[in-house]
């Protein structure tokens, strides 16, 4: 089980990184100032921490309808006073209904 040889003109070199670019702005020249206000664009993303903030910005926003709920739930009540003096919690009507 002889393989067969291979010809000597073609040369099997690793390729020099130069050759290649790098896609995005990894790859172009930029100044510290720029990355440092930029970072978003350089690093590598982390799911891990994407999953945390999806979370806490979904509960955020979970937490400010919930209170805005509430908060529209106690504009219909209102304290009234019976003729016995007790103090009970009633829901607006309108005369048009």
């Amino acid at each position: 089980m002889s393989s067969a040889p291979q010809p000597s003109d073609v040369q099997h070199e690793a390729p020099k990184r130069k050759d290649y670019r790098i896609p995005g702005l990894r790859g172009a020249q930029t100044t510290t100032l720029f990355r440092a206000v930029n970072p978003e664009l350089f690093i590598k993303p982390n799911k891990a921490v994407m999953a945390f903030g999806l979370v806490t910005i979904t509960l955020c926003v979970a937490y400010i309808g919930y209170l805005h709920a509430q908060e529209e739930n106690k504009k219909d009540l209102y304290e009234a006073i019976d003729s016995e003096g007790n103090r009970l919690m009633k829901r607006k009507t309108s005369k048009w209904d």
